[in-house]
């Protein structure tokens, strides 16, 4: 069963006809906007991988990827979680330069999803990719990089709203930089979900940074694969969600992890056994190009804008009945 928050007295700003419409505004800008910001080049990407490659995103450890075997083939597939390793490879196939980058259409199935009004079963984002030189391997770029996107996102809100004058919450183009333990210090007695709606209430567009270390209270922020992002040069953008009262999370992203990073966190997270997958290898070995990159949701990115109260708003999904009953006793139209 879903977990769901329910807004009193809802309703939506646009039609089901109208949010169709704009669903396609927003994607056909977004993407413009973003690749031209990072100066990015779309690819084409896989719905699945060959499961011994280790290019899947293993995403917090314990997430079951669903897996077929393709018997012409002769060869255990499995359906991506995200493109987190995948990109990296391309970038170096394709032979891209520091200062170029990809995106693409990443579309997933995490059976163990713990749905709400935010979370699927079903996961669209663009992934991005993008070369830097090892000496851009710090903060400055992170952040920089954040900006970047923060304005994509408020430029196409700005031309979205433009059409459909209903919509009436503009995001905060300003972002605020905070680390997992700052927040921690902030607020020592709140769990980290608590942390990032009290920060969020104050700074409406914020980056949460540093994910994936255990942190002086002897907790994580929250879960982050090791053989990606660096843990101290990555994070979470996150903007204040008037319509549900929370922190909305739109995209995990980071430097990601060169030959040291990556050696350090297989040991803290106990996955050395991952060392001798192909990818692994070639990434302790220097073969990958240093690379900054992310996942931006796609439906995330529409409900957002569009003032939706539930994913289910603006895709199509499986929920269960009761979450069905609930959400059109309370105006929420699913797809």
């Amino acid at each position: 069963m879903s977990h769901l928050t329910l807004p009193a007295d809802y309703q939506s700003s646009l039609t089901m006809y109208e949010t169709q419409t704009a669903i396609g505004n927003i994607k056909k800008t977004f993407e413009h906007e973003l690749a031209r910001s990072l100066n990015l080049k779309r690819v084409s990407a896989p719905l699945f991988v060959e499961a011994k490659t280790g290019l899947n995103d293993n995403l917090n450890g314990i997430e079951r990827p669903v897996s077929f075997f393709i018997p012409f083939a002769g060869v255990q597939a499995e359906i991506v979680h995200s493109l987190a390793k995948w990109k990296r490879m391309a970038l170096h196939l394709y032979g891209f330069s520091a200062g170029e980058g990809l995106y693409t259409d990443m579309n997933a199935v995490r059976r163990d999803e713990e749905l709400d009004n935010l979370h699927s079963v079903y996961v669209d984002q663009w992934d991005w990719e993008k070369v830097i030189d090892r000496s851009e391997r710090i903060v400055q770029t992170l952040q920089d990089t954040v900006r970047s996107i923060v304005a994509s996102i408020c430029e196409t809100q700005s031309q979205l709203m433009k059409t459909f004058p209903s919509l009436r919450h503009p995001l905060s183009k300003t972002v605020d930089f905070i680390t997992t333990q700052e927040l921690e210090d902030m607020y020592p007695s709140m769990s980290p979900k608590d942390r990032e709606n009290a920060y969020l209430k104050n700074h409406p567009t914020a980056f949460i940074m540093q994910i994936g270390h255990t942190l002086q209270s002897g907790i994580r922020h929250d879960g982050r694969a090791p053989d990606y992002d660096d843990w101290t040069l990555n994070g979470d953008l996150l903007f204040w969600n008037d319509v549900l009262g929370c922190a909305f999370e739109i995209s995990s992203m980071g430097i990601r992890v060169d030959e040291t990073a990556l050696d350090q966190q297989l040991t803290l997270a106990e996955c050395n056994d991952r060392r001798e997958l192909p990818f692994h290898r070639k990434l302790l070995s220097g073969e990958l190009p240093q690379s900054i990159g992310g996942g931006i949701g796609q439906s995330r990115l529409c409900m957002l804008l569009l003032e939706k109260a539930h994913i289910g708003e603006v895709q199509v999904s499986v929920w269960d009945e009761k979450t069905r009953e609930d959400c059109r006793a309370h105006n929420i139209q699913l797809l």
